[in-house]
């Protein structure tokens, strides 16, 4: 061996250590936080894979993944160059990293519980004073119910198990690993969800029977984990195969035929939304209808900052505005004032919104950045505050709100239902969404861009930054108003603890996340980071460490968002691309 290779093995080994540390810590962190201990009780596969047991060495499987794929892109960068000749990395050496990755990673977990051993008097563990969530029951499942000594031998040998797995994953050939991993990935969420999909299909009927074969205590049974694997991993087989003369097939069809298409997609899509109730039932509508709601408002702050680059943290503000407005001019109780019917009132709630976006982009015209959040956020804030002061409580109600909102009604039927209100929602979202797709194709769309881009050149080229900076406020404004009314006729009431700051903040992570000035990108977004939650009430004390966890995340692994604009995408990766990227990776 040269004196090269030695160091590169020795920085290898390093890197190893490193990984495997860091792999060791995240698994001890969300057992001391409580995630682990909480999410043991959700079943994956009965009685065989809890969320939990993911959760704690989901972080090894990763860092054995990760560190394989930076071994064999720097072998290939430094090939590509022809930078010293290096050695490339055997599927043994690979192997025998992860395995020592896996290994590294359960000492900090070990350490707890050595450290777990010690007793109170009371018999409780010592450490609980200070970290509440340490106790026997999660030693228990570190040790896997047996002894310290033995328990943190079998703990090792798992991880080192883990590591190794994360490791073997990269290494195998596509076709081997596509289907793989849609395979788990599927079994992983329909376990995810047993509960929802057990309460709202299989309480009777086919539902029923198909209950008792597949789920099994809140998770999917052997059985059914092994038919959704199978089926998800047949289906990408199935078409990776014929992927690409499906595309060439399609490729040669007229242009009046690919048209037809195209329609047909869009006609099927909206069968979908259409029927998506009677498939959803009670319980999951009401969740759909929570996350359009936040569509709807992402759409609109979407405009301010995705598409004109203003950021704004106060939008709740025209949210809370909309749902007042239309509370005032349609309650029943003491303060309403005109009793008009909800859809006679919704367009009052949005000119009010409307208004209250001009008013606040007035003064922040000359403002960028931070100093427009923390205006923005300050105007938000002032909302709130007069909301909840005495000042106003004979037209609004003070804390006590605004009780008594009546439901919408269309041709004599009151929509109470949350199947009745979630078309009221997805007409608002569908309408939000034609209006931002139009005008971000158009003219005023551009000249938002170009502002955001770089707002001196664009005043350079004549675009008129106060009318564009005012129109932006206000489209944006106009639907968070809207998404106010709707919001107000879904509860029935208004109360100012409805809007928080953590609003704003919520709508401008699900952007974030998925994906600035992309309009697919606000749907997966609130799904994201409103749906699952709310599928999940485990994660509900969890929710902003989610949130924190998933934007750092998205900032190091996809800074454009999981499904970004395309004008996004081809500027980050223009920035980022690299000639060698393309390059065959030697384990294909």
């Amino acid at each position: 061996m040269t004196k090269s290779s030695d160091s590169q093995a020795r920085s290898a080994w390093k890197a190893v250590v490193g990984w495997g540390l860091l792999a060791g810590v995240i698994s001890l962190s969300m057992s001391l936080i409580g995630m682990v201990g909480t999410f043991t009780e959700r079943q994956i596969v009965g009685g065989v894979i809890t969320l939990g047991q993911i959760l704690l060495f989901g972080a090894t499987v990763g860092a054995g993944y990760l560190i394989t794929r930076q071994a064999v892109e720097t072998w290939q960068a430094e090939e590509g160059s022809g930078a010293g000749a290096p050695d490339r990395p055997g599927v043994g050496t690979c192997l025998l990293r992860g395995l020592v990755l896996g290994a590294v990673s359960s000492l900090p977990l070990i350490l707890l519980i050595i450290v777990g051993q010690k007793t109170t008097p009371e018999g409780e563990v010592w450490l609980r004073q200070f970290l509440p969530n340490v106790s026997h029951q999660l030693l228990g499942m570190l040790t896997f119910g047996q002894g310290p000594i033995l328990g943190s031998l079998i703990l090792a040998a798992v991880s080192a198990l883990m590591g190794l797995i994360g490791t073997g994953a990269y290494l195998l050939p596509d076709r081997i690993q596509r289907p793989l991993v849609a395979g788990l990935v599927m079994v992983f969420g329909i376990g995810l969800l047993a509960e929802i999909i057990i309460l709202a299909w299989g309480t009777k009927g086919i539902g029923l029977a198909i209950r008792r074969v597949v789920f099994e205590s809140g998770g999917l049974s052997i059985i059914g984990a092994v038919l959704v694997f199978v089926l998800s991993a047949g289906a990408n087989i199935l078409w990776t195969s014929r992927q690409a003369s499906v595309k060439e097939r399609l490729g040669s069809l007229p242009p009046a035929r690919q048209e037809q298409l195209q329609k047909g997609k869009w006609v099927l899509g909206v069968v979908v939304l259409l029927i998506l109730p009677l498939i959803l039932r009670t319980y999951l509508t009401e969740v759909i209808n929570n996350v359009g709601l936040y569509i709807l408002m992402g759409l609109g702050l979407n405009i301010v900052v995705g598409f004109a680059g203003l950021l704004d943290l106060g939008y709740v503000a025209f949210f809370a505005i909309g749902a007042y407005t239309v509370g005032i001019l349609t309650s029943q109780g003491d303060l309403g004032i005109i009793g008009l019917s909800w859809w006679a009132a919704v367009p009052f709630a949005i000119l009010a919104a409307v208004l209250a976006g001009v008013l606040l982009g007035v003064p922040v015209l000359r403002m960028r950045g931070d100093y427009l959040a923390i205006v923005t956020m300050g105007f938000g804030e002032i909302v709130r505050i007069l909301a909840l002061s005495d000042w106003l409580k004979p037209v609004i109600g003070g804390a006590q709100g605004i009780l008594k909102i009546p439901k919408p009604s269309l041709l004599g039927f009151e929509m109470v239902s949350p199947e009745s209100l979630y078309y009221v929602i997805l007409a608002g979202c569908l309408i939000a969404a034609f209006v931002s797709w139009r005008l971000r194709d158009a003219r005023l769309g551009r000249q938002w861009m170009a502002m955001r881009e770089d707002e001196d050149v664009a005043e350079a080229t004549g675009i008129p930054l106060v009318k564009t900076k005012l129109l932006a406020f206000a489209t944006g404004a106009a639907f968070g108003g809207l998404s106010g009314a709707i919001f107000a006729t879904k509860l029935g009431s208004v109360f100012p603890h409805s809007f928080n700051l953590l609003v704003s903040i919520n709508v401008l992570c699900l952007i974030i996340v998925g994906g600035i000035g992309s309009l697919p990108g606000v749907v997966v977004g609130a799904l994201f980071l409103i749906g699952l939650p709310e599928f999940l009430r485990e994660f509900a004390e969890y929710r902003y460490l989610m949130y924190g966890a998933l934007l750092i995340l998205m900032m190091l692994v996809r800074p454009e968002g999981i499904w970004p604009s395309a004008i996004t995408k081809r500027g980050l990766l223009e920035e980022t691309e690299n000639p060698l990227a393309a390059a065959e990776p030697v384990h294909k």
